[in-house]
């Protein structure tokens, strides 16, 4: 429950930090509502939509109503995909405008003690540490070899769970081990006539729970023709924090990363999850207002590509023989990579270069398929209903394959797939997986 003098500091810095401008500009014109996935599956509520959103953050600015916790579910139940962004007639900056409210809203409300608990251990001791979040992953690793998850599959443990988390646990990937976490490269050559000089920003989850795909993605980047720099002083991207009304955090985690890379003299920093390539791209905006940031910080967003756009560029895709077994592929979008990145020809470039498959597009492939960070976990209801409609459409290709460009997004349709009873038909994998995976692919196959 959030007090009467919180409410009203809350609403003095709606007033002071929003950007007037972005608010004004919404001409409630509606071309956003049928790109939201909230708004549709609400049943078409104005208030689960951006342009209603957009009209409450007014509301409260003006002091039409006070930021009570009905304006806070509002905004809590936003995926923040940033789909309405790209269809905007006024290029209003929604995205960046629900990061300011969450953290003007989080900073000003006295949580309960268990949710204080929770958001210090992840968001302070968790994340901005890389042997903590080695140790973490590790412990689950041990879960997955010692016959443990066995144990808990066949005697029903499970069912103690929310079905959300159940569910998850049984789409985890493979975990490495954490010896396999801590020997990870530093400096790796090109496996042709160097072509460029790359620096690769890891991540958090990236390298730990799903190093095998960083491997992957080094993998290509080699045969591709670059010469890789994997700084060990880089940090998470803080997108997690952005997103969840850690602000702050998230700047001090961005101001590491731009130390880590900036004296490299690498042509490009290269992402390969869409959701940490969108929060990397932004942190000229993040740091905007700290003048001795702002260059260092635009400087560091004007390298970063994506490992679809450099193989592209370096038109790998033409000149590898990659090859599957026939089967058709469709490709599920990631929302930041495509509405923040701008990114989405690029890596159907690449599949469809793949030889002997069928690639077939996906119905409303660029609309958030409902996982958003953690937000399947947090907001499993509508979640799970985004990722109903989800799976109606990736059902209708047909596809044995389901590919994808961001970790979460990757784990969401591996849930929708075991939840539609699909697991031994159909498989879902990330791009760089898949692209190697074809690349490596014997061509009688």
């Amino acid at each position: 429950m959030t007090t009467s003098k919180e409410k009203k500091v809350i609403q003095e810095q709606f007033k002071e930090r929003l950007n007037e401008d972005d608010l004004l500009n919404c001409m409630r014109c509606g071309f956003c509502l049928p790109t939201c996935p909230t708004y549709i599956e609400s049943g078409y509520l104005e208030s689960h939509s951006p342009r209603g959103r957009l009209a409450i953050m007014k509301a409260v600015t003006d002091g039409l109503i006070e930021p009570d916790e009905d304006v806070e579910r509002s905004l809590n139940m936003c995926l923040g995909c940033r789909a309405c962004e790209p269809v905007c007639p006024s290029g209003v900056n929604y995205g960046h405008l629900l990061e300011d409210v969450r953290d003007i809203i989080n900073q000003n409300k006295k949580h309960s003690l268990p949710v204080r608990t929770i958001r210090k251990a992840v968001f302070d001791g968790l994340f901005p540490y890389k042997n903590r979040m080695q140790s973490l992953t590790g412990l689950i690793g041990f879960y997955q070899r010692s016959g443990l998850q066995t144990i808990v599959h066949t005697t029903g443990m499970l069912k103690l769970l929310p079905d959300s988390l159940s569910s998850m646990e049984k789409v985890l990937p493979a975990i490495p081990t954490k010896k396999e976490m801590k020997n990870r490269p530093t400096h790796l050559l090109s496996h042709i006539e160097t072509k460029k000089r790359v620096a690769f920003f890891s991540g958090c989850l990236m390298d730990t729970m799903f190093m095998k795909t960083n491997d992957a993605t080094l993998r290509l980047l080699q045969l591709a023709g670059c010469e890789i720099i994997i700084p060990s002083e880089q940090a998470c991207c803080g997108a997690l924090h952005g997103h969840s009304g850690e602000k702050n955090a998230a700047k001090k985690l961005a101001k590491q990363n731009i130390v880590a890379f900036e004296s490299l003299q690498a042509d490009y920093i290269i992402t390969n999850a869409g959701g940490c390539g969108a929060f990397l791209i932004d942190y000229d905006h993040l740091l905007k207002d700290e003048p001795e940031w702002a260059e260092r910080a635009k400087k560091f967003t004007d390298k970063l590509k994506d490992i679809s756009s450099i193989l592209v560029a370096l038109e790998f895709h033409k000149k590898a023989n990659l090859h599957l077994p026939h089967q058709i592929i469709t490709y599920q979008d990631s929302c930041h990579l495509r509405n923040v990145m701008k990114i989405s020809t690029d890596p159907r470039t690449l599949l469809k270069a793949i030889g002997n498959i069928d690639y077939r597009e996906m119905k409303n492939a660029d609309s958030c398929c409902g996982s958003a960070g953690i937000y399947n976990i947090v907001e499993s209801e509508m979640s799970m209903k985004i990722l109903d409609s989800k799976m109606k459409a990736a059902k209708q290709t047909e596809a044995k394959t389901i590919v994808t460009a961001n970790p979460g997004c990757l784990l969401q349709m591996k849930l929708g797939i075991e939840r539609e009873g699909l697991a031994d038909k159909v498989r879902a994998v990330h791009i760089a997986d898949l692209l190697l995976e074809a690349y490596l692919q014997p061509a009688s196959s």
